[in-house]
């Protein structure tokens, strides 16, 4: 017989897994003619934009740049660690994918959505998004660039390509940046290849 406890818990896993079946499931939708919009708490991986008469917070699939500041102390650590670079050096590359995002943004962009909330400390929800400026995306922008690490949410993609293998895309392109010592990596100490989540 179960405890009172335990039937909870199996409730609880029960609904989370039902909540992560539904969410797969929900259908992509695109947004075209796309606008970056300047906010104070804008980064390279988490931004306000405008669509139509729609404004609302984004959160980018698959990619974590670095933060801007420390208000997430363990956050901003675990990325220095990642990059082999200090904390003031991972908050300067938050600052250029931060700037980098607004420069790419400047003209109207695709976002492809699911409507899935990401979570976050704000008070307004954010939403995950894929987005394409002139057919390229900026996830791929970003870590080409060594400007974000491949890590996140991770989901199959509107044309129908796996999670694994888009990650996988993403990580080999966060390889080659490490090597060119391009962005986050130009100070990198790192003897080994990080490990991605």
């Amino acid at each position: 017989m179960f405890k009172s406890g335990s039937l909870l818990a199996i409730f609880l896993l029960a609904v989370g897994v039902g909540q992560s079946v539904a969410a797969e499931k929900r259908d992509w939708v695109t947004l075209t003619n796309c606008h970056y919009v300047a906010a104070a708490d804008n980064d390279g991986d988490s931004f306000r934009v405008r669509c139509g008469e729609k404004e609302f917070v984004v959160r980018l699939y698959y990619v974590d740049a670095p933060e801007t500041n420390l208000r997430q102390g363990e956050r901003t650590h675990e990325q220095s660690l990642h990059f082999g670079i200090t904390l003031d050096e991972t908050m300067k590359a938050g600052v250029k994918a931060k700037d980098r995002v607004k420069e790419l943004l400047q003209k109207p962009f695709l976002i492809r959505t699911r409507w899935a909330i990401a979570g976050g400390r704000g008070r307004e929800p954010r939403y995950y998004v894929l987005i394409e400026i002139d057919e390229k995306s900026l996830a791929e922008i970003l870590v080409s660039e060594g400007l974000a690490q491949t890590k996140g949410v991770a989901v199959k993609l509107p044309t129908g390509e796996t999670a694994r293998l888009y990650k996988e895309k993403l990580e080999s392109f966060e390889a080659e940046a490490r090597k060119k010592k391009l962005g986050a990596w130009v100070g990198s100490t790192a003897e080994k290849e990080p490990a991605t989540n």
